[in-house]
């Protein structure tokens, strides 16, 4: 190993130590571990809006609009320098009413963005996969029998059926005043939150055995930079 692999693997070595720290209780060496990782990764997350972001998209596209460009290349470059002014009058007190009309863009088209991904990312996407259990041509493409379709199609229907009806709020006020849905959303829903509590549990699982995973490479990665470092002196 050179010194510059030295030095990457101590550093390496020291921080894993700083944030398995954590375990006995928060201490300096884990909030320092944690200030570095946070900065690194605002430094990065700023170079790449800069260089992938602001000059290509902002800068260049500005240059060339103002110098070689139609009127309205100009006025569509001019659009978002104004708005980035607006936002930034929120410094000032006095002029932070200015920055109301940009920022109630961004969030309106933020939001349509947002219901546009859950509808064509989500809820089509599930819809599509569930009506698909019960195809049978893809049933015969894949040797499966049409009775065990039906059946694993009629446990993702209820599944899903009864999921989004955990999420049905509409409920009646009862004589003492306490809130109550109707009977049979209420027993609809409690099968919901079975198949909820089913499906957060696998994620978790999921996940957990993925920090497991990264746990054992780091580990494992630090007994051969030890070994590595052995042999060296």
């Amino acid at each position: 190993m050179d010194y510059l692999d030295i030095i990457s693997g101590l550093l390496s070595f020291l921080f894993t130590i700083f944030v398995l720290s954590y375990l006995v209780g928060d201490n300096p060496l884990f909030r320092i571990t944690i200030y570095i990782f946070v900065g690194a990764a605002a430094g990065y997350v700023g170079s790449v809006i800069v260089w992938q972001v602001l000059k290509p998209q902002l800068w260049d596209k500005g240059i060339a609009a103002i110098f070689g460009g139609t009127l309205v290349d100009q006025l569509l470059i001019l659009l978002p320098l104004l708005g980035a002014a607006l936002i930034l009058t929120k410094i000032s007190s006095r002029m932070a009413g200015f920055a109301r009309l940009p920022m109630a863009f961004l969030v309106g088209a933020g939001a349509a963005v947002t219901i546009g991904g859950a509808l064509l990312g989500t809820l089509l996407p599930q819809m599509e996969a569930t009506i698909n259990f019960f195809d049978p041509q893809l049933a015969a493409a894949r040797n499966i029998h049409a009775l065990e379709v039906m059946g694993n199609g009629a446990v993702i229907l209820f599944g899903v059926v009864t999921s989004l009806a955990y999420f049905h709020f509409g409920a009646r006020q009862n004589a003492n005043g306490t809130m109550h849905r109707f009977g049979l959303i209420e027993i609809i829903a409690w099968v919901g939150r079975i198949f909820i509590g089913v499906t957060l549990g696998a994620i978790f699982a999921g996940v957990f055995a993925a920090a497991l995973t990264a746990f054992i490479e780091r580990f494992s990665s630090l007994i051969d930079f030890i070994n590595k470092l052995i042999g060296i002196f």
